[in-house]
């Protein structure tokens, strides 16, 4: 009876593996008729009892299941992407359990066109604003081609620009840990036909000069790509509010690129948001020494030294703008706003006073002390004009500043030009 149930138990597994290689005639015919779904149906029928299956019935299934779904992918089927990705894995995995790569070399060639499918596809989605699902087939193209480690950094891109923020810090982070670089020799020459350059390969841009057809070849270095992740994953650990890792990150970020000033302004910003203003002047005077000509920078910092009633510090930051930027609106209003905001804070100690002698003369001092600051405000603004005659912020200013001085035909003048 014993022998009896050990014949029958092989007789169970032998009709398992007829079936499987039943399944996989069925899936190969439909393939070889264009019938991708009907033959991924087949082959799923079959999955539960493949892991019994010998080494070489797994490959070839596994290479045919990889073969249905790259072509349901190639067909607009974008999760039978990974679905084929994983199919072609388990066959080299397979296989290099087994010692014997039967498929293996077919396989990896096969993951190659899918990776360029992959490619060409998330370039479409980039192209119709779909990142989110374009980030997902470069990082998948990435898996399974992963040399191309550019696929990578094309799938954190891409993740930005969807706003995934958590997805973009994963793939940069994964970048920073294989050591991406990025840098490349890029090879350029003209087209004598159009007049255009054009990018290509060296061989190709040597056959092209050598034969007449291109000429002036350039050979021309991109930069190294490492910096510019080490500053991405900063940002992005403020986006997400997680402050403590994006002030490590800077200073990761800044250690590796210290001439970086865009570093220290994002920095600044960051400790600014987070209220410690004296760090950020602190840094904004640091980002100006490294670019003293950045009107922008000088302007920032007038601004925090204005909120921290730092009067001078601003005006001589606002002025260092407008030096820089004759035409800088933003610097002109606020260097003004700094002498109309010193003018009425004399009003109040004025309305203050008595009506002896003294304070009457007090009175007679501050009033004209406040009318000069609230002329140089004036004197500012119409500087302003003349680069920025249009502008309503100006105008609506001085017309105000002109108002309370009682100046009445420079308040009419603006009025007009307000077309009020």
């Amino acid at each position: 009876m014993k022998t009896k149930l050990i014949l029958l138990a092989a007789a169970f597994v032998t009709a398992a593996g007829f079936a499987q290689k039943s399944e996989i005639k069925d899936a190969e015919k439909a393939m070889k008729n264009g019938q991708s779904a009907a033959a991924k149906a087949s082959l799923e029928s079959a999955m539960g009892a493949i892991s019994g299956a010998d080494e070489r019935t797994q490959a070839q299934f596994y290479n045919l299941l990889g073969q249905a779904n790259a072509d349901l992918a190639a067909k607009g089927d974008n999760a039978a992407f990974e679905q084929a990705a994983d199919a072609y894995m388990k066959v080299i995995a397979v296989e290099e359990a087994s010692g014997k790569a039967r498929y293996t070399e077919e396989v990896e060639q096969r993951l190659r066109a899918l990776a360029a499918d992959l490619v060409n596809s998330a370039v479409d989605d980039n192209n119709a604003e779909k990142f989110d699902q374009a980030a997902e087939k470069l990082a998948l193209g990435y898996k399974v081609s992963p040399q191309d480690t550019v696929y990578l950094y094309y799938a954190a891109s891409s993740a930005v620009s969807g706003g995934n923020y958590e997805k973009a810090l994963g793939y940069y982070e994964q970048l920073k840990e294989i050591g991406y670089d990025g840098s490349s020799m890029v090879y350029k020459a003209t087209n004598v036909e159009t007049g255009e350059q054009e990018e290509m390969a060296q061989s190709q841009r040597d056959i092209m000069v050598k034969s007449g057809t291109y000429t002036n070849p350039v050979d021309e270095k991109r930069p190294s790509k490492k910096a510019e992740i080490v500053k991405n994953i900063a940002l992005i650990y403020s986006q997400l509010g997680r402050n403590e890792e994006a002030l490590a990150a800077y200073a990761d970020a800044r250690a590796n690129n210290p001439d970086d000033v865009n570093l220290v302004l994002n920095e600044a910003n960051l400790h600014y948001q987070m209220g410690d203003k004296e760090k950020f002047k602190a840094l904004m005077a640091e980002a100006a020494e490294m670019a003293p000509d950045n009107a922008d920078l000088h302007y920032n910092i007038g601004v925090i030294n204005m909120e921290q009633d730092n009067i001078e510090e601003a005006r001589a930051s606002y002025r260092r703008a407008i030096e820089i930027n004759p035409g800088y609106v933003n610097a002109q209003l606020n260097l003004s706003t700094t002498y109309v905001n010193e003018g009425n804070g004399l009003i109040d100690e004025m309305n203050s006073l008595g009506t002896s002698r003294a304070d009457i003369a007090k009175y007679d001092e501050l009033k004209q002390k406040k009318d000069d600051l609230f002329m140089e405000g004036a004197t500012i603004l119409e500087e302003a004009l003349k680069s920025n005659p249009d502008n309503q912020g100006v105008l609506t200013q001085l017309k105000n500043i002109y108002g309370a001085l009682g100046d009445n035909e420079n308040f009419m003048r603006i009025k007009k030009l307000l077309e009020e």
